[in-house]
């Protein structure tokens, strides 16, 4: 049986085209900007609000910041929707149906001198229940109308990810959240 501490320490380094190219430990790979595979996960109610979480003050980036329902890595040897299903457990406490909807390359500079450079598979999803997120993933959620994120973006665009707005907006682009299947699953 493979190291799971070791496996959640290495990170799947990708070429612009998101090609595994290799490995790196996650630490380094954000000390000094290698470009990696993640994936932002967003879900959806049944009237089209986006479950948004605000992260953990003791995460060791982006922590208190508001940002999208999920995000994270894939393991190396995990599928993107095996890897996506199992954090969306693991942090938000639900799981539900999810598609894969597209790719983006983005780079960032973030607190403590980090940097944030992915590949960003981007899914998403329909639920239809509560969330039960593990307190040491999230501070705070809320279901939140599209019109009251932008504004909210807008308004006060640091108090979110760095990879937030470009997903969302990518996503927007592409008809969603009314293309997102309408299964809805709850757990």
């Amino acid at each position: 049986m493979p190291d799971v501490t070791l496996q959640e320490t290495m990170l799947i380094t990708v070429d612009e085209h998101g090609r595994q190219t290799g490995t790196v430990e996650k630490i380094a790979a954000h000390r000094n900007g290698v470009l990696h595979r993640a994936f932002s996960i967003f879900v959806f109610d049944e009237t089209d609000r986006l479950l948004l979480q605000r992260r953990a003050r003791g995460k060791y980036h982006s922590s208190g910041l508001w940002s999208n329902t999920c995000c994270s890595h894939p393991r190396v040897g995990e599928t993107l929707l095996d890897a996506a299903h199992r954090r969306l457990q693991e942090e938000m406490g639900l799981d539900c149906p999810l598609d894969p909807v597209f790719g983006f390359v983005y780079r960032a500079a973030l607190d403590g001198g980090l940097v944030e450079h992915e590949y960003d598979h981007v899914l998403a999803g329909r639920f239809h229940g509560t969330p039960a997120p593990d307190p040491q993933e999230v501070d705070d959620w809320q279901w939140e109308s599209l019109p009251v994120v932008r504004s909210r973006l807008a308004e006060n665009p640091s108090a979110f990810t760095a990879w937030f707005e470009q997903a969302l907006d990518g996503l927007l682009e592409r008809g969603l959240p009314t293309a997102v299947r309408s299964n809805q699953h709850t757990r």
